[in-house]
């Protein structure tokens, strides 16, 4: 990590030291580093609104741009689409030099005069991360396993609108107790979707409060291979028996996906 980004984000985690106002979420010297910010900003009626901003500072950052994920309870998700687009806009003018503070200054400044901008579809968003030259055009399978769903109608809508917003085709997959998602698409957009994952409230715990995914594993992930089935949609399914899910996964060219991550998740 370059040293100005490391001053960066350690005077990032001196500004936002409030109670949950900053978290990182992962780190690692291939991908980089994601975090969360909390904080708030005016919104069309000048109260307040929480907004939790998320960050993906790619290796090469910041001589390219930030990945960038807008949520908000008191937003639609055309409202925090745009957003996001209007913070990558501001972005671009930032380039070469660390920039996250600046951002989240300027939207905290400026989110009631975009709120008042007719708003966009989210079905032509763009990925927000910056695409690597390596995985550019390259389409991958995530496997991702989830240990419950209390909300599950809510829940699955949700999936398949993330699905759908960020062009991913799949399976989420129900067996028992076993619900499983299988990702396919570009690479940067499933780990956006990842993000939305764990930061977004999605379910309600014991109490009926809702809540984020804590539950959630990445299983497996890689480039789609040549014996890989091309998935053309999003869609749920629900299976009767182990044999009717195994049929799925052998259909799809991913019977050793199944063997070894699969197999181990049934008791």
């Amino acid at each position: 990590m370059a040293e100005p980004v490391r001053e960066e984000l350690l005077a990032l985690a001196a500004i936002f030291c409030g109670q949950d106002e900053w978290e990182v979420l992962s780190h690692s010297e291939t991908d980089g580093i994601v975090f969360r910010i909390h904080t708030k900003a005016a919104g069309l009626t000048d109260v307040d609104l929480p907004l939790e901003l998320v960050f993906h500072l790619p290796v090469a950052y910041p001589l390219c741009l930030p990945g960038i994920s807008v949520n908000s309870e008191h937003l639609t998700r055309a409202q925090c689409t745009t957003v996001k687009g209007k913070l990558l806009e501001q972005a671009k003018s930032l380039l070469s030099e660390p920039m996250v503070h600046e951002l989240v200054l300027w939207v905290q400044q400026n989110l009631r005069h975009i709120l008042n901008q007719p708003e966009t579809g989210s079905t032509s968003e763009k990925c927000s991360f910056p695409l690597s030259p390596a995985v550019d055009g390259e389409p991958w399978i995530t496997l991702v396993h989830l240990d419950h769903m209390r909300a599950k109608s809510k829940y699955v809508k949700t999936v398949e609108k993330w699905a759908s917003d960020l062009r991913l085709t799949g399976r989420l997959m129900f067996m028992g107790k076993i619900i499983l998602i299988l990702l396919q698409g570009d690479r940067n957009n499933i780990k956006e979707y990842l993000i939305l994952q764990k930061t977004s409230k999605v379910d309600v715990d014991s109490s009926g409060k809702k809540c984020k995914e804590k539950m959630i594993s990445v299983l497996f992930e890689t480039k789609v291979q040549t014996e890989h089935k091309r998935f053309l949609a999003f869609e749920v399914k629900e299976y009767s028996s182990l044999d009717e899910l195994q049929k799925e996964f052998e259909t799809a060219g991913l019977q050793k996906l199944f063997s070894e991550f699969v197999l181990g998740l049934v008791k």
